[in-house]
C-alpha cells in the first residue's frame, strides 16, 4: 500500500512495533506531522483489512490503538513506491481475558495473547510476508502459536496457521475466539483457572460468572440474620475484541 509521504522516514526498520502511543524506535526527524502520518497508515491498513474480511467497520484504527494496550507489527518494503517505501501489511496482538471451554467442556478463565487483526496487501500475498511478520511477532512476544487465541480467523488465515504452524484441530468455543489443540496443555504459559462449580439446584447461571458474582448468589441463600440485603445481579461478561 502506497502513501503520498515517505514511509521510510516514519518507520526505520523493516518490521516496526507500535504501541498505544503510536511510537516507533526512531523519531522521524522531529517533524510535527509524523504522528498524523502514522495514524493515517494505521487507519488505511485497518480499512483494507476490514474490506478483505467483509467487515462493516474496521477493527483496527489509530484511535482504537490509543485506547488499548495492543501491539501492532507493521511490515514495509523499503524499495517500494519509488524508494519512499510501501506498507506491506500488519499484525495486531493483545492480551484478552477470555472464558473458554476445554476438551471436556469445562469453563476456564484465562488471559492469553490473542491475534486480533492480520492483513497482507492482496497483491503481495503468497510471497512469504505473512510468515515473516508472524514469526517476528512470536519471537518478540516470546510465545508459541498453540498458546495463542485467534479472534474470528478467516478461512484463509486458518489455512495459513495449518500450513506453517500445524494448527488444525480447534477446540469449539461459544465466543468469537478460536484456540487449537495444545492450548490447554501449555499450563506453564497459559494460566487457566476453573470457575466456581454451579450449585445443583436452582437456575443455571451464565458461564462467565466470576467468583464475586458466585459469592453474591450464596449470600442470597444464607438464613436470616446472616443474609445481607438483596444484591442486583451483574451481567455476565463475555470478552471479545
Amino acid at each position: 500500500m502506497d502513501f503520498p509521504f515517505d514511509i521510510n522516514q516514519l518507520f526505520a526498520d523493516r518490521i516496526s512495533v507500535l504501541d498505544q502511543n503510536l511510537t516507533v524506535a526512531r523519531k522521524a526527524w522531529g517533524r510535527p506531522d509524523t504522528h498524523n502520518q502514522i495514524a493515517t497508515v494505521i487507519d488505511e491498513l485497518g480499512k483494507a483489512s476490514a474490506k478483505a474480511q467483509q467487515l462493516a467497520t474496521p477493527i483496527t484504527s489509530a484511535a482504537k490503538m490509543q485506547s488499548n494496550r495492543h501491539h501492532l507489527y507493521l511490515l514495509k518494503d523499503r524499495e517500494g513506491n519509488g524508494g519512499r517505501g510501501m506498507a506491506v501489511g500488519f499484525l495486531k496482538v493483545g492480551y484478552k481475558k477470555l472464558f473458554l471451554l476445554n476438551h471436556r467442556g469445562a469453563h476456564l478463565e484465562t488471559e492469553p495473547l490473542c491475534v486480533l487483526d492480520f492483513y497482507i496487501s492482496e497483491s503481495l500475498q503468497r510471497h512469504g510476508y505473512g510468515k515473516e511478520i508472524f514469526n517476528y511477532m512470536l519471537e518478540c512476544e516470546r510465545v508459541e502459536p498453540q498458546q495463542m487465541a485467534f479472534d474470528r480467523p478467516s478461512p484463509k488465515f486458518q489455512s495459513f496457521l495449518k500450513k506453517h504452524y500445524s494448527l488444525e484441530h480447534c477446540v469449539p468455543q461459544v465466543n468469537n475466539f478460536v484456540v487449537f489443540d495444545g492450548f490447554f496443555r501449555e499450563k506453564s504459559v497459559v494460566q487457566v483457572r476453573k470457575l466456581p462449580p454451579r450449585k445443583p439446584e436452582g437456575e443455571i447461571k451464565p458461564y462467565s460468572l466470576s467468583e464475586r458474582e458466585a459469592l453474591r448468589e450464596e449470600q442470597r441463600t444464607l438464613p436470616w440474620p446472616f443474609s445481607r440485603a438483596t444484591l442486583s445481579p451483574a451481567r455476565g461478561e463475555i470478552s471479545g475484541s
